[in-house]
């Protein structure tokens, strides 16, 4: 299991022969880097992530969203570690120097102790005031907790390492501490499922009703004939290709008889006049006039 630069945490499988098997499933919630993944000791099927401004606890049952998380603090948080003998407290850091311990079995919002770490600076010279505390306002990048779970060792963004020792009720498995921490995962874990359900359900209600406005835009659209469109658009071509021809056709007869009357009143004497004085050829320039393609 690794976490993404991305917030994704992979969950894969090694002992798998093909490359879509190596990839089981995965974890997104976080907001940036994730710095910190850790299981639990005490049940593996939980783990712990580190990231932005926040800790998360996971289920392995759950894969859309962790079950647990903390508050989004002002700081950001650089990392994390469960405590190796209590299966619910675990410690972040972060960048204001600031150590947090969460015991979620005695409170869930707030950390149950949180420290500003004291660097006590190696004694240059033998006396009373070589090993006085120092508040380190130094970013805390790295944790380490020692396997009895008294003591942490935090690195800070210079190098210093500080050493510190926890008390006696941090460090020891209080009373039906393992029964409660496996009741609070359970619980969590069937919550975010019982969640995680209702709004599978939601996206799917709404994704009928999207469904469903379609279907109604589409009956209440006409619907288009192709076939009648195009057999109206043949007839209007054609229409206008007979009423075109029919024009020329009846300016061609009349041409044809004017012709044919300047030429019988040539035969009859009258020559270019015709009655009234008015000059054939005259009309005949002004019929050819009207009848070529040119013309106005």
């Amino acid at each position: 299991m690794v976490g993404t630069e991305e917030g994704i945490v992979i969950s894969c499988n090694r002992k798998a022969k093909t490359p879509a098997e190596k990839i089981v499933c995965t974890f997104s919630g976080h907001h940036g880097p994730i710095y910190a993944l850790q299981r639990n000791p005490f049940y593996p099927k939980n783990f712990l992530t580190v990231g932005d401004w926040t800790a998360r606890i996971w289920s392995e049952e759950s894969r859309e969203s962790s079950i647990m998380w903390t508050k989004y603090h002002m700081a950001y948080l650089t990392d994390g570690a469960w405590s190796p003998v209590r299966p619910a407290v675990f410690f972040t850091t972060k960048m204001d120097g600031t150590l947090d311990i969460w015991d979620f079995v005695f409170k869930q919002c707030d950390p149950a102790l949180s420290l500003k770490v004291m660097c006590i600076p190696f004694p240059m010279h033998p006396g009373p005031q070589a090993l006085v505390p120092q508040v380190c306002d130094e970013a805390l990048f790295c944790l380490r907790v020692q396997d009895s779970g008294c003591f942490i060792a935090c690195g800070s963004q210079l190098g210093t390492t500080t050493l510190l020792e926890v008390s006696h009720g941090l460090c020891t498995l209080q009373r039906n501490e393992k029964n409660i921490a496996s009741s609070i995962f359970e619980r969590e874990t069937r919550r975010e499922k019982i969640l995680e359900a209702k709004h599978r359900e939601m996206r799917l209600k709404e994704k009928g009703r999207t469904e469903g406005k379609d279907d109604e835009l589409k009956e209440e659209e006409p619907a288009v004939d192709l076939e009648g469109l195009v057999r109206k658009a043949e007839e209007d071509f054609f229409n206008v290709i007979f009423s075109e021809l029919k024009k020329k056709e009846t300016a061609a007869m009349k041409k044809s008889k004017l012709v044919g009357a300047s030429r019988r009143g040539r035969e009859g004497g009258v020559g270019a006049v015709g009655p009234g004085g008015f000059p054939f050829a005259d009309l005949l320039a002004d019929l050819e006039q009207v009848t070529s393609p040119g013309g106005p």
